[in-house]
């Protein structure tokens, strides 16, 4: 067994070191992102297909207490409250995730968070018979929160439990599945389903069970080690979740590598948030997920998935199909995700970031002429299908999945849940902007909106391209040295010299400083 660990070990020193995809690991993966980021997708596009009939309630409500139809205006008003108080939730979420993620732990979070699922889906599925729109309106806000919390403490807390070398296909998981939960939403939203007058209620009221199920089996998996040991200072506990979710004995060059990060930590203590953006050590990693999330939310996605509807109808798709066009949207979505998951640690995060934003800017870009030309050149309307589909490719390859793999990579554990608090409300206010913004860009630009997009695409690309470094298949350790190199801070090599800087009284006010910016 000694030998085994040994040879780990020194494969770990040339970057080498190959954890397996073990039972409990992948069991683990799929109820965080099943419980959590499912609802997140579930969530963003339920009310989409019910739309007319729950505005149809609103005015039959409204009608019912006051004698008098409902004002057009104050419907208009009302429904865009019900679409945009999810993202305004998710912020609130966002602004939860660093004290939550330090006091209860990573997988604590996520079990109190699905209480907030819980409540939110009894209030929704019941809103019918209780006659009241505001409660859905109250719900969409407390889901909003749930899907804040959750689209960062997944992430973050499988990003701490995977092995380096499946990092990246373990941290994808989480965006593959809010792409189900979209898929699901769209499948069960169908008119001949329940996206029907009888039906919408049990639409928003499924959303609690895949919290269930995660409040009754999250609690039997492992706690993420590196919060056990370097922020609990627990090792024997983390030792022990080490070795359910590795499948081996020997993980002594993992707990090692802890331990030199915690020592490496230990003069700055847990970042706040305010401390993060003021600290010199960590400048472009937080620049770089802050440009990054911009890009993700602000590149068109939600614009893109809008016009999908009305593209396919001037491209002749009979009104009555163009909700089976858009759930085999959703599948495409689907299927270039779960090749992410697939590809992300061969080709790396760089190539997929840039392939994938390239592939939207083009998109775009085409997409903007064809829409222009629709009307002269028949053919046009075709083309402007088959930008979708790339856009739709181009954004579940690179820009949707892998921004939230790189918050956990380029950050060690003391800033990483201030990282994923910034990163999470920067994804949130840009979501609520593009939908409030984008109905009167549309007003005002109408097709010429998507070059809007593409710059912001190009303009994203050239960024990563410049400095956003490749980051597969190196320890946290190892990321952070080559972010100290841009940042231009004196960064700790020696394994030795971080073993005895407390012993040593001399060099105790230099040694201080190196190791803070060792973060």
């Amino acid at each position: 067994m000694k030998l085994k660990g040994k040879k780990r070990e020194s494969s770990d020193d040339n970057g080498g070191s190959k954890g397996k995809m073990t039972l409990l690991l992948a069991m683990v993966t799929l109820v965080s992102a099943f419980g959590s980021s499912f609802q997140y997708g579930y969530n963003v596009s339920v009310i989409n297909s019910p739309a007319p009939y729950m505005q149809a309630f609103y005015n039959q409500t409204y009608f019912n207490r006051n004698g008098v139809p409902m004002d057009s205006s104050f419907q208009t008003l009302l429904w865009s409250l019900t679409v945009s108080m999810f993202p305004l939730g998710g912020l609130f979420g966002s602004l939860m995730v660093w004290p939550m993620v330090n006091s209860c732990g990573r997988k604590g979070t996520l079990l109190i968070n699905n209480l907030f699922s819980i409540v939110a889906a009894i209030l929704m599925g019941t809103s019918e018979v209780a006659k009241t729109f505001e409660v859905i309106i109250l719900s969409r806000v407390i889901m909003g929160i749930y899907a804040g919390l959750a689209s960062n403490v997944v992430p973050m807390f499988l990003g701490e439990i995977a092995p380096r070398n499946l990092r990246g296909a373990i941290g994808v998981v989480p965006q593959l599945f809010i792409t189900v939960g979209i898929l699901i939403a769209q499948i069960l939203g169908l008119n001949s389903i329940l996206g029907n007058a009888e039906g919408w209620p049990v639409l928003l009221g499924l959303t609690g069970i895949p919290s269930v199920i995660q409040l009754l089996t999250l609690p039997f998996f492992p706690e993420s080690p590196r919060y056990l040991l370097i922020q609990k200072g627990n090792e024997e506990q983390a030792r022990r979740a080490l070795q359910k979710l590795r499948g081996w004995d020997d993980v002594d060059d993992e707990i090692e590598e802890m331990r030199r990060e915690d020592r490496s930590e230990k003069e700055e203590g847990q970042f706040s948030v305010l401390s993060l953006c003021t600290f010199r050590g960590l400048r472009w990693q937080l620049i770089s997920i802050v440009v990054m999330m911009m890009g993700q939310q602000l590149s068109g996605i939600n614009g893109v998935f809008y016009y999908a509807d009305r593209i396919f109808q001037s491209a002749g798709v009979d009104d009555n199909n163009v909700q089976y066009v858009t759930v085999s949207i959703g599948a495409v979505n689907v299927v270039m995700t779960l090749l992410a998951v697939f590809i992300v640690e061969s080709l790396g995060r760089r190539i997929l970031l840039l392939a994938g934003f390239g592939v939207c800017c083009a998109s775009c870009a085409v997409l903007t002429v064809a829409l222009n030309l629709q009307t002269t050149v028949s053919w046009m309307s075709y083309l402007s299908i088959v930008c979708v589909i790339l856009y739709i490719i181009g954004h579940a390859i690179g820009a949707s999945p892998i921004p939230f793999v790189l918050i956990t990579e380029m950050f060690l554990q003391s800033s990483r849940p201030a990282a994923f608090m910034v990163g999470g409300s920067v994804h949130w206010v840009c979501n609520f902007t593009v939908g409030l913004v984008f109905l009167y860009m549309e007003a005002g630009l109408g097709p010429y909106s998507f070059l809007v997009f593409c710059a912001i695409c190009l303009a994203t690309m050239i960024y990563i391209f410049f400095i956003v470094p490749e980051t597969k298949n190196k320890t946290f350790m190892e990321i952070n040295r080559i972010m100290a190199k841009r940042n231009k801070v004196e960064i700790q090599e020696d394994k030795e010299e971080l073993k005895d800087f407390h012993t040593v009284p001399g060099g105790q006010a230099e040694k201080k400083e190196t190791s803070s910016s060792d973060l």
